[in-house]
C-alpha cells in the first residue's frame, strides 16, 4: 500500500499535514509495535493535562558523531537537553497508574547534570560559569562601547559633519560605518566598506580598527574556551551513548503518543482503534475534506457493499469516507465519529481504484488499465478495496457478467469491498447473495435535487435526465432522450423507483416503532424505580408495625402480672390500644407527567414548562432549569389507604466544585450547565470549577458560556492556591 497515494486518493491531505504539526519531531504514521497497548498509553495520556513538548530535531547524526568520537556543538547537545528538560518535567505531573510505571521506568543518567547546568532555557551558554570566558565577555562589550563612543564622536566633528548624511551608524557586512558625502577623504580617514542608492559611501573609520582587531582576537579565544567545552561534553555524552539512545527511543515513542491527543483536544476529534475484525460500522462519521458535511451512518459487515442511485449523490464520497475511517483507525489518526456506535475493523492493505488509469504513454485505454489494477488486487490478503464506477470503459452488459464472476472470485478470497456503479444489471446479479449489501442514493423528487443521503438494502436508480435538466440540458433533448430510452426501460426505472418508495415507507415504520419501543422501556425503568421505592416504604412499615406489636406484647404480658382484675383488665386496654390497626397498602401506579405539573425537585418545587420525551425544563424561583423526569416527584402525593407517612430526605447533588478536567466542550458544558442549576437550587452564591490549562479550547468554551449564563453575576481566575489559570470563581 503506497501510504502517500491512498492519503491522496481519500482527500485526506490537509489532515494528515494538520495532525503532523502536533508531533515534536519528523514521524511515520505508523508506530511499530502491540498496538492494543499503544492506544492503551494514547487513551491514559489523553487523561490527563500535560504541555506538548518543544520541537526537536533528529538525533541520529549526533549519535553518529558521538560513535566515532567526534565533538558535537552547542546546538546539538541542546537537543539531549531539550528531551531530558522535558521528561523530567512529565515525570513531576500527577500522573495515573499507566504512565506511571512507564516513566518510573526511565532513570535520568545522574552525569548529565553537569551538561544541562551549563544551558540557559533557550540554549545560549552560561558564560558566567566561566571565570576566564566571563571576563572575555566583558573586554569584548568594552571594546563595543569603545567602538560606539569613537563614532558618536565622530558625528558631532565639526570638520567631518558637512560629509555625514545623516547621523547614524550603519551595519554594513557586519561592520560599523558612517555613510558620507564624495571628498570625505579629505577629513576622514578609513575603508570604504560599500555604496547606498542615493551615491553615498559607508566608511568603516580607521580609529576604531584597533578595538576591532582586539575585538577578533578575544573571539578566537573565547572559541578556543567554548570549543573545549564541547570537547568535554561530547567525551561524556559518548559514555552515556546506551542511556541517550534509550531516551530518544522512548521520546520517539512519546510523541507519537502526545501528537495523536493533542491534535484530538485541538478540534474535539475522536481516538478510534481499529478492532480485530472485518466489521465496519459507521455512525455519524464525517469526511475531513467537507466544509459543511451531513454525517454519514453506514452498516457495512458483509463483504460487498454496492453503492447505486443518482448522479453526484455523494457515492464516491461515501466510498472515500469507508475507506478513510479504517485508514485513520489502522494508523490512530483522530477523526469525527460517533464512537460509541461505531465499529472498524482492522486491515493489513487498503487500496482505492478511484482514478481514470488511461494512460497514453503506456498506450493502456481505461478499461485495461482497470483489468491490471484488478489483477492486483487478486495478489493482496486481507484488504479492503473501494472501486469507483466498477463499469468504466465498456459494454455494460459485457462488463456486468466480467464484473459479477471477478467479485465472487474476491469474495472467496474474503477481501472487503466497496464499488459503486451504475449497472443495474450488475447490481441484479450480485443483490441475491447474503454476503452482499446493497445501498442507494437518495434523491428528492419534490426538490429534484440529491439528499446526500442513503438508504440499505435498495438498488438506486441514477437519475440522468433528472440530471441533465438540472445543469441545464434543454427539455426538448431530455424528452427525445427519454423516447429512445424506450417503454420497457422506463417500466423497469419506475419498478426500482417503487421498490425505493416502499423501502422509504418502510423505514419510516421502523423508525416510529424504535420510538415506540424506546418510550416502553421508559416506562419499564421508571416502573422499576418506582416499585423500588414502594419497597423501600413496605419495609420501613413493616419495621414499624413489629416494633408496635412487640411493645403490645410486652404490655399484654405485664398486665397478666397484675394482683387484681381491674389492674388486669386496665393493663389489656393499654395493650390494645397499642395493637396496629389493619391497613390496606395498595401499589402506587406510575406517575405521567405534563406541562404545568407542580413537581419537586431535590428540595425545590416548580412548575413543568416544557416535555420532550424524558427530558423536563421546569421553572423554580424565577429559574429554569434542564432535568432527567425520573429526578423529579409531584407536589401532589398520591393517597394510600394504609395512610403511611414516609419522609425522604433529598441529597444535595450540588457542591462547591465543580471538576471538568478531560472532558470534551460539549461534554463539560453540559457537566456545568447542571452543576450550576444544582447550585441555584442549593442556595450557593458561589462556586468554583476546575478546568485545566492544557490547549486552551476548555478553558475558553468554560469563558464563553459563563459570559451568557443569566444567573452568573461575575467570574474571575481562581487564586494560585486555588488552580490558578485552570480554574475559575463564579458569583451567582
Amino acid at each position: 500500500m503506497d501510504i502517500q497515494n491512498i492519503i491522496r486518493k481519500l482527500d485526506i491531505q490537509d489532515h494528515i499535514e494538520q495532525f503532523k504539526y502536533f508531533f515534536s519531531r519528523e514521524h511515520s504514521l505508523y508506530i511499530e509495535g502491540d498496538q492494543e497497548r499503544h492506544f492503551e498509553y494514547i487513551k491514559a495520556l489523553d487523561r490527563i493535562t500535560f504541555n506538548a513538548p518543544p520541537k526537536i530535531a533528529s538525533l541520529d547524526n549526533s549519535f553518529i558523531y558521538l560513535q566515532k568520537k567526534g565533538v558535537l556543538r552547542f546546538e546539538d547537545i541542546f537537543e539531549f537537553v531539550k528531551i531530558i528538560r522535558y521528561f523530567r518535567y512529565f515525570k513531576n505531573l500527577e500522573l495515573n497508574r499507566l504512565l506511571r510505571e512507564w516513566f518510573d521506568k526511565i532513570v535520568i543518567d545522574e552525569r548529565f547534570y553537569e551538561i544541562e547546568n551549563y544551558f540557559d532555557v533557550k540554549g545560549n551558554f552560561k558564560e558566567d560559569l566561566d571565570e576566564e570566558l566571563f571576563k572575555l565577555s566583558q573586554v569584548v562589550q568594552e571594546q563595543k562601547n569603545i567602538i560606539r563612543d569613537s563614532l558618536k564622536r565622530l558625528t558631532h566633528t565639526s570638520k567631518i559633519v558637512p560629509y555625514l548624511i545623516d547621523s547614524q551608524i550603519h551595519y554594513i557586512n557586519d561592520q560599523e560605518c558612517l555613510l558620507v558625502k564624495g571628498g570625505f577623504n579629505h577629513v576622514l580617514k578609513g575603508a570604504v566598506v560599500g555604496r547606498s542608492s542615493s551615491g553615498g559611501f559607508y566608511v568603516s573609520p580607521d580609529t576604531i580598527l584597533k578595538a576591532k582587531e582586539k575585538i577578533r582576537f578575544i573571539s578566537q579565544e573565547q572559541e578556543a574556551i567554548r570549543y573545549r567545552y564541547a570537547k568535554e561534553f561530547s567525551a561524556l555524552l559518548a559514555q552515556m551513548l546506551p542511556f541517550l539512545k534509550f531516551i530518544d527511543k522512548e521520546f520517539n515513542r512519546f510523541d507519537n503518543y502526545q501528537a495523536r491527543v493533542k491534535f484530538a483536544q485541538s478540534a474535539d476529534l475522536m481516538l478510534v482503534k481499529a478492532q480485530k475484525d472485518a466489521k465496519i460500522v459507521l455512525e455519524g462519521f464525517i469526511h475531513p475534506a467537507l466544509s459543511h458535511p451531513k454525517p454519514i451512518s453506514v452498516d457495512f459487515s458483509k463483504n460487498v457493499l454496492m453503492i447505486t442511485g443518482v448522479n453526484a449523490g455523494g457515492k464516491t464520497m461515501l466510498l472515500k469516507s469507508i475507506l478513510a475511517s479504517a485508514f485513520m483507525a489502522k494508523y490512530i489518526i483522530p477523526f469525527k465519529i460517533n464512537i460509541a456506535k461505531s465499529h472498524i475493523g482492522s486491515f493489513k492493505n487498503i487500496e482505492a481504484i478511484i482514478d481514470d488509469p488511461q494512460n497514453v504513454k503506456n498506450d493502456i485505454s481505461t478499461f485495461a488499465g482497470r483489468m491490471k489494477q484488478f489483477s492486483e488486487i487478486f495478489k493482496l490478503k486481507n484488504a479492503l478495496i473501494g472501486v469507483d464506477e466498477i463499469e468504466l470503459g465498456t459494454d455494460s452488459d459485457e462488463a456486468a457478467a466480467l464484473f459479477k464472476v471477478i467479485l465472487d472470485k474476491l469474495i472467496a478470497k474474503k477481501q472487503k469491498i466497496v464499488i459503486t456503479t451504475h449497472h443495474k444489471r450488475l447490481a441484479s446479479l450480485m443483490a441475491d447473495r447474503d454476503d452482499v449489501e446493497l445501498m442507494a442514493a437518495i434523491y428528492d423528487e419534490v426538490a429534484q435535487t440529491p439528499t446526500y443521503e442513503f438508504m440499505q438494502g435498495i438498488i438506486g436508480k441514477s437519475y440522468a435526465f433528472e440530471t441533465a435538466l438540472r445543469y441545464g440540458i434543454g427539455v426538448d433533448v431530455v424528452s427525445e432522450a427519454k423516447k429512445v430510452y424506450g417503454d420497457n426501460s422506463e417500466k423497469l426505472s419506475q419498478l426500482i423507483e417503487r421498490g425505493s418508495e416502499l423501502e422509504r415507507e418502510l423505514k419510516k415504520k421502523h423508525q416510529k416503532l424504535d420510538h415506540e419501543l424506546a418510550e416502553l422501556h421508559k416506562q419499564k425503568e421508571l416502573l422499576k424505580e418506582q416499585r423500588f421505592t414502594i419497597e423501600q416504604e413496605l419495609s420501613k412499615e413493616r419495621h414499624r408495625l413489629q416494633k408496635e406489636f412487640d411493645e403490645a406484647i410486652d404490655a399484654a404480658k405485664k398486665a397478666a402480672r397484675g394482683e387484681s382484675t381491674k389492674e388486669i383488665h386496665r393493663e389489656l386496654n393499654k395493650a390494645h390500644k397499642k395493637l396496629p390497626k389493619h391497613k390496606e397498602i395498595k401499589a402506587q401506579k406510575p406517575y405521567k407527567f405534563a406541562v404545568g405539573d407542580g413537581v419537586k425537585y431535590h428540595n425545590s418545587t416548580g412548575v413543568i414548562t416544557d416535555l420532550k420525551g424524558d427530558n423536563a425544563t421546569i421553572e423554580v424561583n424565577g429559574l429554569k432549569v434542564r432535568v432527567k423526569t425520573k429526578h423529579l416527584k409531584p407536589t401532589q402525593i398520591i393517597k394510600q389507604k394504609q395512610n403511611i407517612h414516609v419522609k425522604v430526605n433529598a441529597e444535595k447533588k450540588s457542591g462547591l466544585k465543580c471538576d471538568l478536567h478531560g472532558k470534551r466542550s460539549e461534554e463539560a458544558i453540559e457537566i456545568l450547565d447542571k452543576f450550576l442549576s444544582d447550585a441555584l437550587l442549593d442556595g450557593w452564591d458561589e462556586v468554583i470549577v476546575y478546568h485545566g490549562i492544557g490547549t486552551g479550547k476548555l478553558a475558553y468554551a468554560v469563558k464563553e458560556y459563563l459570559k451568557r449564563h443569566p444567573k452568573v453575576k461575575k467570574f474571575e481566575d481562581a487564586p494560585a492556591n486555588m488552580g490558578g489559570y485552570g480554574a475559575k470563581i463564579i458569583s451567582l
